[in-house]
């Protein structure tokens, strides 16, 4: 008994130096988090606003054209591209690719911030079409 006092703890958040890996890897979940929760929730009302008939359609396009509900649709557009690019990210590394540090840290480092522009090009694609 004495020997299990003796062993080290594991690593923990407070001895990690945070890198873009961590952090792509921590956006990804919460992106994916945010997809399934609320991207569902969003989704069920709109098909049910859809169902509902024109009354209820025009309710829930009222809430979306309100500033909050642009706020929404931008954050999950947000967390789709976010999600879609860590994922690629994600496959290719798991087909054996892109693990030297130079070339993770590069990616890690562009996924957030290509699917920031993916974000923007989608949006201003649909607002200036």
């Amino acid at each position: 008994m004495a020997s299990a006092k003796n062993r080290p703890l594991s690593p923990h958040l407070q001895i990690w130096r945070w890198g873009p890996a961590m952090l792509v890897s921590i956006l990804h979940r919460v992106s994916g988090d945010g997809l399934a929760l609320v991207g569902l929730a969003v989704l069920v009302w709109w098909l049910g606003a859809l169902a509902g008939g024109e009354e209820s359609y025009v309710y829930f396009l009222r809430h979306m054209k309100e500033w909050y509900g642009q706020v929404l649709l931008v954050g999950l557009s947000w967390a789709f591209f976010n999600h879609m690019c860590s994922g690629i990210r994600h496959f290719v590394l798991d087909i054996g690719a892109g693990f030297e540090l130079k070339n993770n840290a590069l990616w890690s480092a562009l996924t957030p911030i290509l699917a920031i522009v993916l974000t923007i090009a989608a949006w201003a694609a649909v607002l200036y079409r």
